[in-house]
């Protein structure tokens, strides 16, 4: 399992940065306990090498080797454009 990626899936939240998206992913669990449904969002910054992502697009995100101080996710793919 050496050199096997983390895949997530999130919507772009900013855009503003050169060559670099905000990031919002969204999880939903069940509490162990509890049972109760539980929403976790993380935001990460990852890299957009052509500049294609907009604000509220939904793109899939690979890991990879830290790119600066906070940026060590890579946008694979746009899987849908923002509805206008």
């Amino acid at each position: 399992m050496r050199g096997r990626r983390k895949i997530k899936v999130g919507e772009v939240i900013s855009n503003k940065m050169d060559k670099t998206v905000v990031v919002t992913i969204k999880r939903e669990f069940t509490h162990p306990l509890y049972g109760k449904k539980v929403r976790r969002r993380k935001k990460v910054k990852a890299h957009d090498e052509a500049n294609l992502c907009n604000v509220g697009d939904t793109v899939q995100l690979v890991e990879t080797r830290p790119l600066s101080k906070e940026k060590c996710w890579k946008v694979a793919r746009v899987l849908a454009k923002r509805e206008k």
